[in-house]
């Protein structure tokens, strides 16, 4: 497995550090390598041990720099699809905490969301919760949320572009809405989008969902009923995400990556990218 590192260009200090993590791992020697990624810097270390992880994610973390261990073999023509989480992942934001805002209840929603993505709340439950707390406000926000808040993660745009050149198909799955997947799709031209619906009345939000919840099973799902649809493996997906409920679809793909992510999620995913952007997965894949 090949060890790849990488950080942002305004991070002076990671070449310098570069060494030293090399010591860490005993590997044998340190090689540039050409960044994909805008704004980045990336190096390879060879004959690195990968039983010097815990002492590896500290130095890196201390550092400002992103690791991953990578079958040097693998490129990204062996995938066929990207799922992607949204908030928090394909955006900046959690949209059902910005919309709360517009009630002046964005902390009691946010402290749920925060327990929720950490695991400690079943995901139905704190979706009941938190979409609860809506009931009564103007279905207007939810359009001032998009227009005033909504902005795509760093490096976004450059890896939807790299990988839909590439060929591959593009999933978004999310806990959210219908509302901002549906401008997603269009705007970013995604192939498939599955989300959760509001229930709308009289112009305003009656704090419930329509249909079944988007949880972590569902995610699942969705993303092996997409492949199947594709005539693809689960294998041949990479899925991104942050939150514990993105857990059950990364346990199925060829490559799972953690995009500023609680540590829960941090702990299991094979990529954790905490500093560069989301076209850091390009510097990892030939």
């Amino acid at each position: 497995m090949n060890l790849i590192l990488q950080a942002l260009t305004s991070n002076a200090a990671a070449a310098a550090a570069i060494e030293s993590i090399a010591g860490v791992t005993g590997a044998a020697g340190v090689q540039a390598i050409a960044a994909r990624a805008s704004g980045t810097q990336a190096w390879r270390l060879d004959g690195a041990a990968q039983a010097a992880n815990a002492e590896l994610d500290r130095a890196c973390l201390a550092a400002g720099i992103d690791y991953a261990w990578i079958d040097p073999a693998l490129r990204l023509s062996d995938f066929r699809l990207v799922a992607m989480d949204m908030d928090s992942t394909l955006i900046t934001i959690e949209c059902i905490d910005e919309i709360a805002d517009m009630q002046g209840l964005k902390p009691q929603v946010a402290e749920i969301t925060e327990a929720a993505m950490r695991g400690e709340i079943e995901f139905n439950e704190s979706l009941t919760r938190r979409v609860a707390l809506l009931k009564g406000l103007d279905a207007a926000a939810l359009q001032r949320v998009y227009d005033e808040r909504l902005q795509l993660s760093p490096g976004a745009e450059q890896m939807l572009q790299a990988i839909q050149a590439a060929g591959l198909k593009t999933l978004l799955v999310s806990g959210g809405f219908t509302f901002f997947t549906d401008r997603m799709k269009t705007r970013l031209n995604l192939d498939v989008t599955h989300s959760n619906t509001l229930e709308i009345a009289d112009g305003k939000l009656t704090g419930r969902v329509v249909g079944g919840i988007v949880n972590a099973d569902e995610k699942r799902a969705t993303v092996e009923r997409v492949c199947r649809e594709i005539g693809a493996e689960t294998h041949q997906a990479i899925v991104m995400g942050d939150g514990a409920n993105d857990l059950r679809m990364m346990e199925v793909a060829g490559l799972s990556v953690a995009f500023r992510a609680k540590p829960v999620v941090r702990a299991q995913a094979d990529v954790g990218l905490n500093f560069v952007g989301l076209d850091g997965i390009l510097n990892l894949l030939g």
